[in-house]
């Protein structure tokens, strides 16, 4: 087996191991009940090589992962238990790290981790077990695998995996055989211990199958010839097996102590900056248990209390089959920081894109989404029953403690919290084992066999006794029954001639009486076809009156239609009046808040002098933050006269960095306050780049997310939609999660203003070409499609210009090339609004929404969906009656060009 750039882990080959392959009898799969309580997210740990010796199987603590395994038909499901643990310093990052604290910091005692941010942040997470870098192989075994074993050995399928950066435990954790030291064996071996000590070696059996996936290649590491096992799934219930994989039975711990080594040195391996020894393919071993149960009848039998002993004896006894798969994964790294090149550099792709599909899976799992792509890779494949499937999964994450890392401990920490997400649904596979039973069987077939053949034999003496004697009976009878056949026959001739006689005199006398009822039948018919005539006759008028009384009613409805939208209109009309009142009355509210406040300051400053006075001198106001603060109210106070010269004035003499500083203040008014006047800056389109290049975006996207006043958000909105009218910093909104906290904002709001303001910025974001796939993946579309809720014409217009922005980016990316397949709007559900509100009274939602139609129909892929949902009519309209030239050109242009809205136009039979 060629091992490009990583190496055999021993350097040497060993002779394959020759395995027996398994047929699985009929089973009958129930589903496993589990107290499924998602607790609290999941906790990291650190791992390290410390004592502790195997304890009883069959008792698991209360915290241990998964649970027991109940055996109800209920099909709760179980969800994937994370623990985490953390590796202590090695020599390298004791030294190079010495002057820097570890980046994680655990209490197990809680399950939490805190992740350090900086100096002075930190992240908190928690999962099912945290493990300390004191935690021993017999304590990682306990918490996180032994639950999985026990269901294992119980008729489940199990699984146990390792993830996380490279050189931080993973194989350590699983795959150490503790030669030197048994206190340091790891999972796999102490799972084979525990299976082992549960088993009978004389009607239980144990196979095992270990295998590798290099470079999206699985390869047999029993077998080396054996380099490209194909991966077969049953198309019913979507199982995967691997009938081409080596499978060997164990008897003793020793002889599998044995196939691990001989799997290891086949094991590619490969010399990095992060890890002498980095494993280069994941690692899969398949434990495969059979077990017959003993005085127990299987779950999805019932016995009759009428049964006979006989049919008990035929009861076959019942087995149960489980799966554990122990997957040992390659880690994650980053080409720059383990300094592969070469081939290993194409290892390390190869690994990294595995681990990208099977988080995609996880991701899909967790959020429930409709498409899972497990069939990115071969590992998804491999774990389709283990994420999502019937298999109890238990999931180790482990990371280190440096902070040079702590990027890829952020990235595997958060795999962690969204593998707890995913739900499995635990079945359990049992069978019957009908073999036994055979043989059972033949040994009493083989005595019934006997006893028949004596009494066959006996049987046989006496038939020849009867049958000499019913020969001669048979010939007397023959000749009696030969006379009265014969007299018989000629009594049955002379009554059938009597009876054909009566029969034909019969026929004549029917003949005649059907005539003359024919003829009655006929003049009866005759009237009642009269009779019908007269009741279509009737008909027919009364249907003629019918039509004349529904056209009339259609011409009555038609009135009251245009009595109805001229009815909207007016009401639409007060209602903005409404709405201006209220903005009216609110901007005076502000003004007399705005007085109030100086007011007070006023009486403060006073108050403040009277004492200096008072103490004998007219003293120094003291610098610091006061000042700002009073500049700012004082300066305030000077733009109540509505000049903007007095927010430029203000900007000049106060500074920008002290301005900025105010929006953290712990004064409400004084927020407010300072967020109006960054607002006003950034209105004028030279602030905008001062106010960014100062940390104003970031202290803006801050005061949204940690604010619950409804005015900050208003202006804080506003601020940054102006801000999101440049390009360079729709970028950095996008970076800095704006869309989040845009649509969190716009889901607490209830005030039109603030709605308008968020829809304005999330428009503004959606023209830019490049951040259309991020701001459709962050949830911006559906943002807007829930503000619509609101009902608001201004926000309502908003939202439309959002669309159509985004609507004009997809049609220029199609046509250059760039994109294909249906519109993100379509596949978001926006595509019913837009043709909605395509014929809006208020002039700004119409002129955006028929804009985002005809950018839609420029994509031929797009026109069904439009053809459903009735777009079609809207574009007939809008090349025909829209105000605006260009619009109209364009939906006729579409229209004319497109062989799907032709032949919807011809289908529909509009003329066009």
């Amino acid at each position: 087996m060629a091992s490009g750039g990583g190496n055999n882990r021993n350097g040497t080959h060993r002779n394959s191991l020759k395995g027996t392959t398994t047929t699985s009898a009929a089973s009958t799969d129930k589903p496993l009940s589990v107290n499924s309580n998602p607790s609290k997210p999941a906790f990291k740990n650190k791992s390290s090589p410390l004592t502790g010796a195997s304890s009883g199987l069959r008792k698991s603590s209360p915290g241990s992962l998964g649970g027991g395994a109940a055996k109800d038909d209920a099909g709760v499901p179980g969800r994937v238990r994370v623990a985490v643990r953390l590796r202590p310093r090695n020599a390298e990052e004791s030294v190079a790290d010495a002057d820097f604290a570890d980046c994680v910091e655990l209490q197990p005692e809680l399950k939490r981790l805190k992740l350090r941010k900086n100096n002075w942040d930190t992240d908190t997470y928690e999962f099912d077990e945290v493990l300390t870098e004191f935690a021993s192989q017999k304590r990682v075994y306990e918490v996180a695998a032994k639950p999985v074993v026990e269901g294992v050995l119980d008729g489940y399928n199990g699984t146990i995996m390792a993830y996380g950066q490279t050189g931080t435990g993973k194989t350590y954790t699983l795959g150490r055989l503790g030669e030197e030291d048994t206190a340091n064996r790891g999972i796999m071996v102490r799972a084979m211990e525990d299976i082992l000590a549960e088993v009978s070696p004389e009607i239980d059996s144990v196979l095992v199958s270990y295998l590798q996936l290099y470079m999206e290649s699985l390869q047999d590491l029993l077998d080396p010839t054996n380099d490209n096992i194909s991966i077969v799934e049953e198309p019913k219930s979507g199982d995967v097996s691997l009938p081409g994989a080596t499978l060997v039975e164990i008897r003793d711990q020793q002889s599998f102590l044995e196939l691990l080594r001989l799997g290891e040195a086949h094991r590619h391996a490969a010399n990095t900056k992060l890890n002498t020894e980095s494993s280069r393919s994941h690692a899969l071993l398949m434990v495969h248990v059979k077990r017959t149960v003993k005085g127990r009848e299987p779950a999805h039998s019932s016995d009759n209390g009428n049964s006979t002993s006989m049919a008990r004896s035929l009861r076959p006894p019942l087995v149960r089959k489980g799966k554990l798969v122990v997957v040992d994964l390659a880690g994650s790294e980053r080409i720059d920081k383990s300094g592969s090149d070469g081939h290993t550099r194409e290892e390390a792709k190869s690994i990294n894109l595995s681990l990208s599909a099977l988080g995609k899976c996880i991701n899909a799992l967790a959020e429930n989404s409709a498409h899972v792509p497990v069939r990115d890779s071969k590992l998804t494949r491999l774990l389709r029953d283990s994420f999502g499937g019937t298999a109890r999964t238990s999931l180790v994450i482990t990371v280190g403690p440096s902070p040079r890392h702590r990027g890829e401990t952020a990235s595997t920490i958060m795999f962690g919290q969204r593998a707890m997400k995913v739900e499995n649904m635990l079945k359990l596979k049992e069978e019957f084992d009908y073999k036994s039973l055979a043989r059972r069987l033949d040994i009493q077939l083989d005595k019934l066999i006997m006893e028949h053949e004596r009494k066959q034999k006996a049987f046989e003496v006496e038939i020849e006794r009867i049958t000499a004697e019913a020969q001669n009976r048979i010939s007397e009878a023959e000749r009696n029954y030969a006379d009265a056949v014969e007299k018989e026959r000629l009594k049955y001739q002379k009554d059938y001639m009597e009876s054909i006689k009566k029969l034909e005199e019969k026929w004549m006398m029917n003949q005649q009486n059907q005539g003359n009822e024919r003829k009655e039948q006929m003049v009866h018919i005759a009237e009642e076809v009269a009779e019908v005539k007269k009741l279509l006759s009737k008909e027919t008028s009364l249907r003629k009156a019918a039509e004349e009384e529904v056209d009339n009613l259609k011409s009555q409805l038609a009135q009251l239609k245009m009595s109805e939208a001229l009815a909207n209109s007016e009401i639409l009309k007060l209602q903005k009046m409404v709405e201006d009142e209220v903005c009216q009355k609110e901007k005076l509210e502000g003004e007399i808040s705005m007085l109030q406040s100086q007011l007070l300051h006023l009486s403060f400053e006073a108050d403040e002098t009277r004492k200096r006075l008072d103490r004998g001198g007219p003293g120094k106001v003291p610098g610091g933050l006061d000042s700002p603060v009073s500049q700012v109210r004082s300066q305030l106070k000077d733009s109540g006269n509505g000049e903007k010269a007095s927010v430029a004035k203000l900007f000049e003499q106060v500074g920008l960095q002290k301005i900025l500083s105010l929006l953290e203040a712990e004064d409400a008014d004084v927020r407010i306050h300072a967020v109006k006047v960054v607002a006003n800056l950034a209105a004028e389109e030279t602030n905008q780049q001062k106010i960014v290049e100062a940390g104003g975006l970031k202290s803006l996207l801050m005061l949204l997310g940690s604010s619950e006043d409804e005015t900050i958000h208003r202006v804080a909105a506003g601020a940054i939609a102006n801000l999101a009218m440049n390009e360079k910093n729709q970028e950095l909104i996008m970076s800095q999660g704006g869309i989040s906290l845009l649509s969190t904002t716009a889901s607490h709001a209830k005030d039109p203003q603030t709605l308008r303001m968020v829809a304005g910025a999330i428009a503004n974001l959606c023209g830019n070409d490049k951040l259309q796939t991020k701001l459709r993946g962050e949830g911006g579309i559906k943002a807007l499609l829930e503000i619509v809720k609101c009902g608001h014409p201004d926000v309502l217009a908003q939202v439309a210009r959002g669309i159509a922005n985004f609507a004009k980016c997809e049609s220029r990316a199609s046509t250059q090339g760039s994109k294909t397949g249906r519109s993100l709007l379509i596949e978001d559900g926006a595509l019913p609004w837009i043709v909605q509100n395509a014929n809006s009274d208020a002039s700004p939602i119409r002129r955006h929404t028929e804009l985002a139609l005809c950018h839609l129909a420029q994509h031929e892929v797009n026109a069904k969906d439009m053809i459903s949902e009735g777009a079609l009519w809207e574009l007939v309209r809008i090349s025909q009656d829209c105000p605006r030239e260009d619009i109209r050109t364009l939906a006729h242009r579409t229209l004319a060009s497109s062989p799907d809205f032709i032949a919807g136009l011809k289908r529909l039979r509009i003329d066009y």
